[in-house]
């Protein structure tokens, strides 16, 4: 059976609150752990409206807290936002207290608008130091070395597992170089997931983290009783990413029905486009949607996200993603 994980953004749905956002991030958590999900990862945003996840580690805790044995991480942490040594004290605290169940995603890309990226008061390099920032990171998650001037405590010696995140080839060459495991952003940036997958496959280097390539699939799942239903939950991600496009971003959108009467119409391919990976419909519909993404991609496992507006009706989603994911 293939591995399956959630991707959860805690959205802030229209109507309501962060703290709504952050208590059913936790309720699905919970039902994702008794489902048979492998991971709960939560992801790195600042200043949006709809995201409740800008921190990203003290939620990772508390999820971690409330659960007890699903992987919790992050998928992931912007590293250009931060010092290494303070993610890596603040995994290996995590790690610490609770051991063997701490995943730590790294992404190069801010997560934000360049003027929250100045608040956050890290230097605007564009990535460029990323690799040498991944490398340090992992240095402090290690064994301590003879004569280490800097350690992270906690950190030290817990070999937090490090997965490289990425939507081009930049992040498919770095994990395959690095030897590490490596997940790509298909669920909202699809474009070069073919050619990043063979390039990560192919030049991948075996590492004393990871001896063969390991790949994760994100796919957008909306499942509900009926493909109609399963579109019309559908439909708040195409208004949340309109909203994103124009400017607008705010909190997740009510669904609507007849999407196409609430876009315009020249932003629908470019919306399309970025939301091809995404299985919506039906029990039935859904299986056959993920099998054909499955056999395409091989992957070594899927994480699923799913950004519906109604959490009972989320939390119905990924119990039949669950469903159907342990039938492959």
């Amino acid at each position: 059976m293939i591995r399956f994980s959630v991707l959860d953004l805690a959205p802030i749905a229209e109507g309501s609150s962060a703290a709504d956002a952050l208590a059913n991030s936790v309720d699905l958590a919970r039902h994702a752990e008794g489902w048979g999900f492998h991971r709960f990862w939560l992801a790195e945003h600042h200043n949006m409206p709809g995201i409740a996840s800008a921190a990203t580690a003290v939620l990772i805790g508390h999820v971690a807290a409330k659960t007890s044995a699903i992987r919790v991480g992050a998928g992931g942490i912007m590293l250009p936002n931060h010092a290494p040594l303070v993610v890596a004290e603040q995994f290996g605290t995590l790690a610490t207290l609770h051991p063997d169940r701490i995943d730590l995603g790294l992404g190069r890309a801010p997560g934000t608008d360049m003027a929250t990226a100045r608040a956050l008061r890290r230097g605007l390099d564009n990535g460029e130091g990323f690799p040498n920032d991944v490398l340090e990171l992992i240095s402090y998650l290690d064994d301590p070395q003879t004569g280490q001037v800097v350690r992270a405590i906690p950190g030290a010696g817990t070999r937090v597992p490090v997965w490289i995140l990425g939507s081009s080839l930049y992040g498919a060459q770095l994990a395959a170089h690095l030897g590490l495991p490596y997940a790509f952003a298909s669920h909202f940036a699809p474009a070069a997931l073919d050619h990043a997958l063979a390039v990560y496959r192919e030049t991948f280097k075996p590492s004393s983290h990871l001896d063969k390539p390991r790949f994760m699939l994100a796919l957008n799942v909306f499942a509900a009783d009926t493909d109609e239903e399963g579109l019309f939950l559908k439909s708040s991600m195409q208004l949340a990413f309109a909203n994103l496009r124009t400017g607008q971003p705010g909190p997740l959108p009510r669904p609507v029905k007849n999407i196409s009467e609430h876009i315009d119409p020249s932003m629908m391919p470019h919306i399309d486009h970025a939301l091809a990976c995404t299985a919506a419909g039906s029990p039935e519909t859904v299986r056959e949607q993920l099998k054909g993404f499955i056999a395409r991609y091989a992957p070594d496992e899927v994480i699923v996200t799913g950004q519906i507006h109604d959490h009972s009706a989320r939390l119905k989603s990924f119990e039949i993603a669950a469903y159907v994911l342990k039938s492959f």
